[in-house]
């Protein structure tokens, strides 16, 4: 028999960590048996009773009856049995009820343990099913603390802190405490300090953006194919849509350019090209290349490789500064691709170096 405090202890326990009070009883009794193996041997088998309702804890060994005994901690012979008990025969149980004012320091420290560390368990993965709850999803945060470059964001709905480091931003924004700001969870955790990584800078943002302003995209009738991105520069996204009446890059771009210009004003100044997508490996290409315009592209037989060729006028457009845009290109269509100005591929074609077909 204990007090009535000691159960009361688990109800408070249970509402302070959101536990039910059977889980917290559970863990207690799981920490128990360790505790009570490090005063009867590890080898022993022993079970606790909880019955809260009548404020008892009993303790009992077990032994399993044999014919003849190998392991002293875990079985009895038939013959000392049935001195306890006559109709006892080869394969029962014979238990005996230990008396827990024996329950000594060592064993007291070892319950303790375990149960801090089923505890730390416990805690840790109600944190990871949070996250993977709540992983890939748009959530808007509010700004509680800056460090240095780090954001601290209260994620609503949440116990856990968000974290935006440089890593997840897009260069170029900056923020104050306070500032609400749109941020992508990863599924990512540091249990050690209960945080949550959230990000900017992903496509995968540009891309839950999409989700969440353009309705078709939402209900499925436009499907964003790919998306390429560099967060602070520029990102191209690729849509189509099966359903004959509806144009995916205007459904995208919205009345009067409504609905991208939102997305644009959350990533700002960062560009976005809208790119319609085809089944055409050579149209795809030509039409990634956005804004410049294609006069021609070839394809290499055997290879996932192209030849661009562009005006001769607007070979750095296709290029893009330091290659961006023939880079974000490359990753959007996963072809490796050569832009060559009109001049340059007649030099080339002059010289017979490349073989380069289906030209289009």
């Amino acid at each position: 028999m204990v007090s009535k405090e000691f159960f009361s202890a688990f109800r408070q326990i249970a509402d302070e960590r959101n536990m039910t009070e059977e889980e917290v009883l559970n863990d207690f009794q799981e920490s128990f048996v360790p505790a009570l193996k490090k005063m009867y041997g590890e080898g022993s088998n022993v079970r606790v009773e909880l019955n809260p309702e009548k404020n008892r804890i009993r303790v009992f060994a077990y032994k399993t009856v044999v014919e003849e005994v190998e392991d002293w901690d875990r079985e009895i012979s038939l013959e000392e049995a049935q001195e306890i008990k006559k109709s006892h025969k080869v394969g029962d149980f014979v238990e005996t009820e230990l008396n827990l004012k024996e329950f000594g320091r060592v064993a007291a420290i070892t319950m303790k343990q375990v149960m801090a560390q089923k505890t730390r368990e416990r805690t840790r993965q109600l944190a990871l099913d949070e996250i993977n709850a709540r992983a890939d999803q748009i959530v808007t945060a509010k700004i509680t603390k800056i460090d240095r470059d780090t954001y601290h964001l209260e994620i609503p709905g949440s116990s856990l802190e968000g974290i935006l480091n440089v890593r997840g931003q897009i260069p170029g924004q900056n923020y104050k405490e306070g500032d609400f700001l749109k941020v992508y969870i990863n599924p990512v955790y540091d249990d050690r300090r209960g945080e949550i990584y959230v990000t900017r800078s992903t496509p995968q943002f540009v891309r839950a953006l999409f989700d969440l302003e353009i309705p078709e995209i939402g209900r499925g009738e436009v499907v964003v194919k790919a998306i390429a991105r560099e967060a602070g520069y520029r990102t191209k996204i690729c849509v189509h849509s099966e359903i004959e009446n509806i144009d995916p890059i205007g459904a995208c771009v919205g009345n009067k350019g409504s609905r991208i210009q939102t997305i644009m004003q959350e990533i700002g100044p960062e560009k976005v090209d809208l790119i319609s997508w085809s089944a055409d490996p050579l149209e795809f290409i030509a039409a990634a290349l956005s804004p410049s315009p294609v006069l021609r592209v070839e394809a290499k037989e055997g290879e996932q490789r192209a030849r661009v060729i562009v005006p001769n006028d607007k070979l750095s457009l296709a290029i893009g500064r330091s290659g961006l845009n023939v880079r974000l290109a490359a990753k959007l269509t996963g072809w490796k691709i050569d832009v060559l100005s009109e001049e340059k591929a007649a030099e080339q074609d002059a010289m017979n170096t490349e073989d380069f077909v289906l030209g289009s």
